[in-house]
């Protein structure tokens, strides 16, 4: 504990002591102020200032340190001094004492909360961050709250100190006014009830309500702002037009009509989207390949001998078409129009907040719900123009497997597909300017992955930046550096750049409507999915802050109830609890924090691990590499996060996101019945290795005299 803490804390406990043993709280009640009155108004008469001064401090120090008496000290300040100047004397002292309190709080007590607590304060630290001043002036308004009590907790929360005083400042006025007010008539009230009359109460709501009235306000302002160069039309045509039919489009359109809203869905290319044309469906299929490729040349390990394989890459690439035509039929036209949507191919322009036009139509709408997700990101380096490069749009389009294939990025989706080019023959080199591959996760989680490929024949280049492209007698190359200067030219057949995902924001008139756009190219959105633009919602890679097929149907559900009920109730997103998964082997499945992350929070968490190499079924199948690893607050149960690599890590990995949606611990998981042989009672060995290593070993001695009394 630091010296300042130290201090601070010995004063407050000798203030607490003296207050309690000298009962000082017998001064401080109306009572002792009204049989003193007199005396102190004859006091004040001849030394004003010096009355002024000590009155200031007091008043200070009562409030600084959180003790009964503000109400009364109030009272007293109207009485002595009159309106003008009791009210400023007490609209300072009180807000200069409320800061002390809020500063000794932050001082004692915030690092604490925010470490044992942070992940679960994410959502209120942020809405702090965002609007901590207008809850704090609403807070100050309402005098049923306890002054003392707002003090401590905001000084608990990221508000900014200067922020706390003048708003407390502010909000505190006028109630102090009305209190100031009341101390003038002190001789003649015999109790603090004596305040609370019907006009004064009446007067507190309205003060209460000014707030919320202020926030109406700014948002009536902030629309007429929004829709002041449109005309808004005075019929509709439809409830909600959906742009892109992805998985958050697709989501939003079926739940729209689920609720007999009219609604109309665009998509100007394919159905389905990236999901299931370009991205989840297509790689999933690829790996599936590549695994069985893999284990045929493994055969041996599994007792059969002579196994060959030969991977024919046109039929591996015509069966990823096939397996994608076989889906396709549940995100089409024909479905979708037959649930009660109006589908419609074509490229949707917005004109106005409540206009789109397609095909030369316009259709006129109360919401528009914006689901255009995104395209690969293709940097522009020198030389890229001369060479065969492919993204993860374009690369189903390939009918030969590149016998050199050089992938930079080492994300998910370069490491998915590298490890399954490599699997299917080809000479695989994976470049990344990072240290590690898929650097979101911890370090042993990225090295495990890492071992694993350079046990497969694959040449990470992990520290390297990509310089340039070209070509020479060799064919084509990437000149990269690294950090320090070395130079290395690798050949290749083919590159994939897979740097990540850009949102879809451009070319359908959302530049037009100064809608607003994140630091990362998304598109603003608050935790009810609106844009700037109030009619105007988004879900998505197009939304971010996660590029996964998941959270965009998860935000769909969001932006399609506040798009309908059109502000009347708002439904707010929660980002609590988000589970992802990366499909190399061993897969890597994360939700909630690692230790990484708990680091950078400056989160305290204990660790709980279980091998894999442990479990019956992983031995069994030859899968037996990996580990599950649970972050959960020291000395409880409470799961802050879980990451487990493995076999079928994706699927493992939902105990733990049920877990944590649900508020369970490891308690409920270890006390849960699994059925073995199975991957999934990694997950209840892990919860019983938490609760393992916290028995009372001190009690072991006496537990076994205890048996061994009876067994005599």
């Amino acid at each position: 504990m630091s010296k300042a803490r130290i201090i601070v804390l010995v004063a407050l406990l000798a203030a607490v002591v003296a207050y309690l043993q000298f009962d000082l709280g017998q001064y401080l009640t109306l009572a002792y102020m009204q049989s003193q009155l007199d005396a102190m108004r004859d006091f004040t008469a001849d030394n004003l200032w010096l009355s002024a001064g000590v009155y200031f401090l007091l008043y200070v120090v009562i409030t600084a340190l959180s003790v009964p008496g503000a109400a009364v000290m109030t009272l007293l300040g109207g009485a002595i001094f009159g309106f003008g100047l009791g009210l400023l004397l007490v609209s300072f002292a009180s807000s200069i004492g409320a800061t002390l309190a809020f500063l000794v709080a932050r001082l004692l007590l915030r690092d604490w909360v925010q470490s044992r607590f942070g992940s679960s304060l994410k959502a209120i630290n942020a809405g702090i961050e965002r609007d901590g001043a207008f809850y704090l002036f609403t807070l100050r308004m309402i005098p049923v709250f306890p002054f003392f009590l707002i003090n401590l907790v905001m000084g608990l929360t990221p508000i900014k100190t200067l922020t706390f005083y003048w708003i407390s400042q502010v909000g505190m006025l006028l109630g102090t006014a009305v209190y100031v007010n009341a101390g003038v008539e002190l001789g003649q009230l015999s109790s603090l009830s004596g305040l609370l009359n019907t006009s004064l109460i009446f007067s507190f709501v309205l003060l209460a309500m000014l707030p919320w009235l202020g926030r109406g306000l700014i948002n009536m302002l902030r629309r007429r702002r929004a829709f002041a160069r449109f005309t808004r039309p005075k019929q509709f045509d439809t409830n909600m037009v959906v742009i892109g039919a992805g998985s958050g489009g697709l989501v939003a359109s079926i739940i729209a009509a689920g609720a007999k809203a009219k609604v109309t869905l665009i998509e100007k290319h394919k159905m389905g989207g990236d999901c299931l044309n370009t991205g989840c469906v297509p790689s999933k299929t690829l790996i599936a390949s590549a695994k069985v490729a893999d284990t045929v040349r493994n055969a041996e390990k599994f007792g059969l001998k002579n196994a060959h394989v030969e991977v024919d890459f046109k039929a591996v690439m015509a069966r990823v078409q096939q397996v994608i035509k076989t889906i396709e039929p549940h995100d089409s036209v024909e479905r979708f129009t037959s649930l009660g949507v109006d589908c419609v191919q074509g490229e949707a322009y917005i004109r106005s907040p409540w206009e789109v036009e397609v095909n030369g139509q316009i259709i006129r709408t109360r919401a528009i719900v914006v689901a255009t997700g995104a395209r690969p990101l293709v940097p522009d380096f020198p030389g890229l123009d001369q060479v065969e490069f492919v993204h993860s749009d374009n690369i189903w389009e390939l009918d030969e497997l590149p016998a050199r294939f050089l992938v930079l990025g080492g994300g998910p989706i370069g490491c998915e597909l590298a490890q399954s080019f490599a699997r299917l023959g080809s000479q695989v080199t994976l470049l990344d300017q990072a240290e590690h591959l898929m650097g979101r996760e911890d370090t042993e989680v990225s090295e495990f992955v890492e071992a694993r490929f350079r046990q497969q024949g694959i040449n990470l280049l992990l520290g390297y930046g990509a310089e340039s492209f070209g070509r020479d007698d060799d064919g084509q190359y990437l000149l990269s550096k690294t950090a320090d200067g070395n130079e290395q030219r690798i050949h290749f057949d083919k590159v994939l750049i897979a740097l990540g995902r850009k949102p879809n924001v451009s070319g359908f008139g959302l530049e037009e409507m100064d809608v607003a756009l994140t630091s990362s190219g998304a598109l603003q959105v608050d935790d009810t999915l609106s844009t700037s633009c109030p009619t105007i919602f988004a879900c998505g890679d197009v939304a971010g802050p996660y590029q996964f097929t998941h959270m965009a149907s998860f935000q769909a559900w969001y932006a399609t109830l506040n798009a309908l009920a059109g502000g009347l109730k708002k439904f707010r997103a929660s980002y609590r609890v988000v589970p992802h998964a990366t499909f190399t082997d061993p897969e890597v499945a994360r939700v909630g924090l690692n230790e990484r992350e708990a680091q950078a929070q400056g989160v305290d968490y204990e660790i709980t691990r279980y091998e894999l190499d442990h479990l019956d079924r992983a031995l069994a199948e030859g899968y037996a590499h990996g580990f599950v690893k649970v972050l959960t607050v020291p000395g409880n149960d409470r799961i802050l996060g879980a990451t487990i690599v493995g076999s079928h890590a994706g699927e493992l990995i939902g105990s733990f996101v049920f877990a944590m949606t649900h508020n369970m611990g490891l308690k409920t998981i270890g006390a849960t019945t699994h059925i073995y042989p199975t991957m999934l009672e990694a997950n209840r060995f892990a919860a019983n290795a938490w609760r393992s290593a916290r028995v009372p070993q001190k009690l072991m001695p006496v537990a076994e005299g205890f048996f061994r009394w009876l067994r005599h």
